[in-house]
């Protein structure tokens, strides 16, 4: 992002403590997605400094831009000038990921007696990814801005149809972004179904705490006692196993790119981390925080694991908004979420939603200085 495009937001986010409607209604023309959909771009100003541009085709985060102690705003997440940037490289960056996200291993699962078969779309490693061929990312959804009190956000919700990607199950799914005072992004999820279905919903965001460079020498820590170790089609491995003594302790801060290419087996079926993190606790509880130079970003949650992906496969070769160069591992993921491959380990806590129940979920992510 250009020097010039950050004062303008930023401009714009000050005017929007004053206009409040204003900063939830700024929308413009986002192209068309290869499936024939009109995307807008909307533009959410938090009262604290936090401006957030998102599209409704997947709930896609644009731009994040996080300001300093010294009020300077930096774009902390990858985004695309229009949807075709996700259609070229990635479609994931910053998406709404269901209706199971993470992987099913070889696209089969079995519920109440009954084999499924869904998409097998992570063709390398066998497996079910995020969805399958069209994952919830890729549907441009209905879009409401809100604001309440000092809090602003927008509320994306569509119906999926019974069948879809091999899914039992028509489900009405709802999550919202708001943006508060704090400068914290809250993202709530909530769905129901006429079928018994798995749902395992998440947010794809990335983050580079300092806008710039890569994320190696950006400081992590996740509250995790466990994770688990995958084979060589990132699907998990028996049951949770001790982080002590491995790459994967990160029970206090560790730069990212310490340990990330050790001579470990577990770790380079990444190559490099991307893997799944058992949390510590039970309830809404902070789960992880990523240090940059000048800010930094806690995350909190109620779910139980914590997908940390380290941008392994981000390409140079690719660019983002204003044609700026993507960078390997320039940008992280953590992803809260269940575990991967649920529907087919009973023994995992169980992300099957039945016909009667709702599905709800929180997660925030919380901005601040340092």
């Amino acid at each position: 992002m250009t020097r010039t495009t950050i004062m303008a937001l930023a401009a714009f986010a000050a005017a929007g403590c004053c206009s409040l409607p204003d900063a939830v209604k700024n929308v413009q023309d986002f192209g068309t997605t290869k499936y024939g959909e009109k995307a807008t771009l909307w533009t959410i100003a938090g009262k604290g400094g936090l401006i957030m541009q998102v599209t409704d085709a997947g709930g896609k985060i644009v731009r994040l831009l996080a300001p300093d102690a010294r009020g300077s705003v930096a774009d902390v997440t990858i985004g695309f000038d229009s949807i075709d940037g996700w259609e070229r490289t990635d479609p994931y960056f910053g998406a709404i990921i269901g209706r199971v996200g993470n992987r099913i291993a070889n696209g089969k699962f079995t519920l109440d007696g009954k084999e499924y078969t869904v998409e097998v779309n992570d063709t390398g490693h066998h497996a079910s990814l995020h969805g399958g061929m069209r994952g919830w990312d890729a549907y441009v959804w209905d879009a409401t801005p809100f604001e309440k009190g000092d809090d602003v956000g927008i509320v994306f919700s569509r119906r999926f149809p019974d069948g879809e990607g091999g899914y039992p199950g028509n489900v009405d799914a709802k999550v919202t972004y708001t943006i508060t005072p704090q400068n914290v992004w809250r993202i709530e999820y909530d769905a129901v179904t006429d079928k018994p279905t798995p749902i395992n919903m998440t947010q794809h965001v990335y983050f580079n705490m300092n806008g710039y460079g890569d994320i190696l020498n950006q400081e992590l820590m996740i509250a995790a006692d466990t994770y688990l170790p995958v084979d060589a089609d990132l699907a998990p491995v028996g049951g949770p196993v001790s982080v002590a003594g491995t790459p994967f302790d990160f029970r206090r801060f560790h730069k990212v790119g310490e340990r990330i290419d050790v001579p470990d087996p577990v770790l380079q079926h990444g190559p490099g981390y991307d893997h799944n993190w058992c949390l510590n606790g039970e309830g809404f509880r902070k789960v992880a925080e990523l240090r940059g130079d000048r800010r930094a970003v806690e995350v909190w949650t109620d779910q139980i694991g914590l997908q940390f992906y380290a941008g392994n496969f981000i390409s140079n070769d690719w660019k983002m908004k204003n044609g700026r160069p993507m960078r390997h591992r320039g940008y992280l993921a953590l992803e809260t979420q269940h575990y991967p491959n649920t529907p087919n380990r009973p023994d995992f806590p169980s992300v099957t939603l039945r016909p009667g129940e709702k599905y709800h979920t929180v997660t925030e992510y919380r901005f601040k200085p340092l």
